[in-house]
């Protein structure tokens, strides 16, 4: 992979701009204040003003859910009780709810670091959805919404929260947003959020479980932790979509080799899906991938830790056995010292074509725009995405949802640098987790993973949280799952639908 995980994760951040006009939720508006008091306060979101609510049905699996959209900002309070920052968020309730104790809710948010819960909120959970082609590529224009029969609104209500600097989300005046970029700056944030959200809405008794993707991974295996010392606040469980949690596992460089052999089972999956295997891997998939994980364990680790004292034999038989799995030539491989990141895996499969695959979803390829550069300029699959989301989470929330608010909706912030809180180490959440799933042995975990995910691929996490130290008692509380597209498997269709049905059996008590 390329030299840090922001690069590939940020391979996204193109950052939405709109004109700043003075702000409609602002209590300046519509008053005599002078004209700059309005100026001033469309910069700075006011907490305290009451949210909006919207009434709408759906249709999910045939039946008719009603439900109430909130749609407001909570305040990140300090410890005397004034207010650090504005936090937006959308909450999803299915009416009709006579006992809250027993209604699940669940709490959303995406990665980066810098990103917004636009993509869970409109491409996977939430009651509308992005209108996208059925496989996920980039649709013609003019971009659209749709309702989403493949919610999970009738068996959960939803939030979904833009950390600070993302989304609507600011810090109050004379605040700095930096203060909020870092891991542990992070969990008091969200985790604040949280609590207010879960005290000011009586929900302390409803069965709560948080939703991450990407980088949401690590925060949601933080966050597990954080509000069970902080506020005693327990979780029924967590849904971990195409993340990291120890950031050894992704980030290859000299000196740390274990990303590579993780990465081989995706690639294997990446070039059967553009037909670069041979016969009997290629007619079958299963196969393909069992022999790439049982080579990616055995010989390939070998072969690695021996570095430049492998001998000829040895080598020249693992270059083959690596062409074989990838699809690449032996020369590629050869020329990248048997470690061949995801850059060069997508600059190189379809090279001949002049294409180049998407980092996040490696089944859709775009046209090269430097055939001589050593790493692709783009990612399709990033391409494909951004604009139909943007459009539709700019018109949804005004138009729909009677949000307004003339500031431009942060989609990808930039927040670097970003504070994990280690030097000389990688950061790894996996001790928290482990430490809170041994003191509330009742929460599980739905890890879910795409085969063709080039930035987070399943085998990551697999391998993260088989070396967690957890009981044994307590790994059976570990489900997964694997989708046939990339990190943002729900944007095709039939993973859609195998999503919805994953994430139903898991919340079901």
């Amino acid at each position: 992979m390329k030299k840090t995980f922001w690069i590939s994760l940020m391979a996204l951040a193109v950052v939405v701009r709109a004109a700043e006009a003075p702000q409609t939720n602002s209590p300046a508006a519509g008053t005599n204040e002078p004209p700059a008091a309005k100026v001033e306060a469309a910069t700075i979101p006011d907490a305290t003003h009451k949210p909006v609510f919207t009434t709408n049905t759906v249709a999910i699996a045939g039946r008719r859910v009603t439900y109430v959209a909130e749609t407001g900002m909570l305040p990140i309070l300090k410890t005397d009780g004034t207010s650090r920052a504005s936090v937006f968020y959308v909450a999803y309730t299915r009416t009709g709810q006579t006992n809250l104790a027993a209604r699940p809710v669940t709490f959303c948010f995406n990665g980066g670091p810098g990103s917004s819960s636009v993509w869970l909120h409109l491409g996977a959970l939430g009651p509308r959805r992005v209108k996208m082609n059925e496989d996920g590529t980039l649709p013609p224009l003019p971009f659209g919404l749709v309702d989403n029969e493949y919610s999970i609104l009738d068996g959960s209500d939803l939030v979904f929260i833009d950390p600070v600097a993302t989304g609507f989300s600011r810090p109050v005046k004379d605040e700095k947003p930096d203060q909020f970029f870092g891991d542990s700056a992070d969990l008091d944030s969200v985790g604040e959020f949280i609590r207010l959200w879960t005290t000011r809405h009586e929900r302390w008794l409803s069965p709560k479980y948080l939703c991450g993707e990407s980088y949401g991974v690590f925060r949601a295996a933080g966050l597990a932790d954080h509000l069970r010392s902080r506020y005693g606040m327990y979780l029924s469980g967590l849904v971990l979509v195409s993340g990291v949690l120890d950031f050894g596992t992704i980030i290859g460089q000299p000196g740390n080799d274990l990303p590579f052999p993780l990465f081989l089972p995706a690639y294997t999956a990446a070039a059967q899906f553009h037909k670069k295997l041979p016969p009997d891997l290629q007619s079958d998939l299963p196969k393909a991938l069992a022999e790439a994980r049982e080579f990616a364990g055995g010989e390939y680790v070998s072969a690695l830790q021996q570095g430049k004292s492998l001998p000829a034999a040895e080598r020249k038989k693992a270059v083959a056995e690596l062409a074989r799995l990838t699809g690449l030539s032996p020369q590629v491989i050869e020329d990248n010292h048997l470690r061949v990141d995801s850059g060069v895996f997508r600059k190189q499969l379809l090279h001949d074509q002049g294409l180049i695959l998407g980092a996040y979803d490696a089944r859709i390829t775009g046209r090269d725009d430097d055939p001589a550069s050593p790493q692709p300029d783009f990612d399709p699959s990033s391409a494909a995405t951004l604009g139909p989301f943007s459009a539709a989470m700019n018109s949804y929330a005004r138009g729909e949802l009677k949000f307004e608010d003339d500031l431009p909706y942060e989609i990808l912030a930039g927040v670097q640098p970003w504070n994990y809180g280690v030097r000389n180490s990688y950061a790894s959440a996996g001790d928290r987790l482990a430490s809170t799933m041994n003191q509330n042995p009742h929460m599980r975990l739905l890890v879910l993973g795409g085969r063709r995910d080039l930035v987070c691929p399943i085998d990551t996490m697999r391998y993260a949280l088989e070396h967690m130290q957890l009981d044994a008692a307590y790994r059976t509380n570990i489900t997964y799952a694997e989708f046939d597209a990339g990190h943002m498997m729900y944007v095709n269709l039939p993973d859609l639908q195998k999503l919805q049905k994953d994430l139903e059996g898991f919340l079901k008590p």
